[in-house]
């Protein structure tokens, strides 16, 4: 029988990723990381203030979820949230990480408590998001993510979603364009204890 369904995002809506990512960086490497903008490209910079390579920003990342995945702490309430959802919604997640990275990100968020499983993508999250639809044929679903472009591409190909605009990161929410002002998302909510009850409310009108 289909249940209802929860698809969220990974970092910065479970884990926070871009605080332990610019500690990391500056720690070791001789960039510095602006928080105030979620576009990696901008905020990488080197010690001279000069932009850094597209190609070395993906190596950098790639280097960081190599290596520093288990220094990504949870969201506050994220992993209580998650545990709730699961008593009455199938719960899976959608992150935007190459597929060989899918095992790693499994048990990241299984060695925190959130046992789930895990889609990996590359680009705007809709056609992946119609494909978790079409597998799972639920009562309702709800898509969570942290970016804006992302809310963008569901509303535009699984528009009976309801959408989430939730940012967890405080150094980084308000610098994130709201996909909710932007007419994508069906509310922005950046932390789980407001978050969750929202969440409920809309699984319990499918009831």
């Amino acid at each position: 029988m289909s249940r209802p369904l929860v698809i969220s995002d990974c970092d910065e809506v479970l884990l926070h990723m871009v605080a332990p990512f610019k500690a990391w960086l500056e720690e070791h490497h001789p960039v510095t990381f602006d928080l105030r903008t979620h576009d990696f490209s901008e905020a990488i910079r080197g010690i001279d203030g000069g932009p850094v390579t597209p190609r070395e920003v993906w190596r950098l990342l790639d280097l960081f979820f190599d290596t520093q995945m288990h220094a990504q702490p949870p969201i506050e309430g994220a992993v209580a949230a998650m545990n709730t959802l699961a008593q009455r919604a199938d719960v899976v997640i959608l992150t935007n990480l190459s597929d060989p990275y899918r095992e790693a990100r499994t048990a990241q968020l299984d060695a925190v408590g959130i046992k789930v499983r895990v889609f990996t993508n590359q680009g705007p999250k809709g056609p992946a998001l119609q494909r978790i639809l079409d597998e799972y044929r639920p009562t309702r679903a709800v898509f969570i993510d942290d970016l804006p472009q992302h809310h963008h591409s569901a509303s535009e190909l699984t528009p009976d979603v309801l959408r989430l605009h939730l940012c967890g990161e405080p150094l980084l929410a308000p610098h994130i364009h709201c996909a909710h002002k932007a007419g994508h998302a069906h509310a922005r909510i950046d932390t789980w204890d407001h978050a969750l009850p929202w969440i409920t409310a809309r699984l319990d009108e499918a009831a």
